[in-house]
C-alpha cells in the first residue's frame, strides 16, 4: 500500500531508480491525503548531484512539508555529512517522516549512524526498482544490489516499488513489464510490492492490469542540462529556477 502502517518510509535505490523522484512525490502524497498528519522529508542524498529531492524545496515548502536539508553551507556538498534535524525527527515519533536516501551502497552509508533512530518495526524500508537500469534488469540484480545496500546501511529491506520507467518515453507496456520483475522476485524474497509508480496519464490504465495502489508520478527533479541557464554576476553562466 501507498502508506503503509509505519510513521517512517525510507527511498533507497540504485543509481537511475528514480527513488528521489518517488520520495518527493509520495510526500506530496501523503500531505494531499492525510493533510493533518504533518509531513517531513529528509534529504540524505550525497551521491546524485542532479536528482535530488532537495530540487524541489520550493515546491514542497508550498505544500507546507518540512524539508530537512544540510546546512547551507554544505547544500551541493557530495560529502557523508549527517543532518542533525533528522535525528530529533525520528526520535519525536509524531507525524511522518519520509527519507531519501542516496544510491548504491555509498549512500546508504548515512543510515549506518540512525540505526539507533531506527527500531524495527517503526519504519518501512523501500528498495525502488527501475527494470531498465542495468543493475535491476533482473531478479539476481535486484537481490544484488538490495544486499549492498543492506550491508553498508545496517537497515533491512521490507518491501519494493515499481518505478519502471524510461523517463518521457514510459509506456504501459514498460511498466508491465517491471511490475513482472519484481514478482518474480518477490517469490525468492517474500517481500511485498508495496506500490507501483506511473505517469499521471497512465495511472487509470495501468490499475486495469495490476492490483497494487498505483502513485501518480509527477516530474519535479530536472537535470541541469535540461534546465534553463541565465548569466549571473560577472557574465558567470548559472543554472536557472
Amino acid at each position: 500500500m501507498i502508506r503503509g502502517k509505519e510513521h517512517v518510509s525510507l527511498f533507497l535505490g540504485n543509481f537511475g531508480s528514480g527513488k528521489s523522484e518517488v520520495a518527493v512525490n509520495f510526500a506530496f502524497h501523503m500531505v494531499d491525503n492525510y493533510p493533518d498528519l504533518g509531513v517531513s522529508i529528509a534529504d540524505l542524498d550525497l551521491v546524485n548531484p542532479y536528482f535530488r529531492s532537495r530540487e524541489a524545496r520550493d515546491q514542497l515548502g508550498e505544500a507546507g512539508i518540512n524539508l530537512v536539508l544540510p546546512d547551507s553551507r554544505y547544500m551541493d556538498a557530495d560529502l557523508p555529512i549527517l543532518v542533525p534535524g533528522v535525528r530529533s525527527i525520528l526520535m519525536g515519533g509524531t507525524g511522518y517522516t519520509v527519507l531519501d536516501i542516496g544510491g548504491d551502497e555509498v549512500g546508504a552509508k548515512v543510515l549506518g549512524a540512525l540505526t539507533d533512530a531506527l527500531p524495527r518495526g517503526s519504519y518501512r524500508a523501500l528498495q525502488v526498482v527501475n527494470a531498465n537500469r542495468p543493475f535491476t534488469r533482473t531478479t539476481e540484480g535486484v537481490i544484488q544490489i538490495a544486499r549492498e545496500i543492506e550491508e553498508v546501511s545496517m537497515i533491512q529491506f521490507t518491501g519494493y516499488v515499481c518505478n519502471t520507467h524510461l523517463m518521457e518515453y514510459t509506456n504501459l507496456d514498460n511498466i508491465l513489464e517491471g511490475v513482472e520483475l519484481v514478482r518474480r522476485t518477490q517469490e525468492i524474497t517474500g517481500l511485498p510490492l508495496e506500490f507501483v509508480t506511473a505517469p499521471a496519464e497512465l495511472v487509470k490504465e495501468l490499475q486495469q492490469h495490476v492490483p497494487e495502489e498505483v502513485l501518480p508520478i509527477s516530474r519535479f527533479l530536472t537535470p541541469p542540462w535540461k534546465q534553463p541557464y541565465i548569466r549571473g554576476p560577472m557574465g558567470k553562466v548559472v543554472r536557472g529556477l
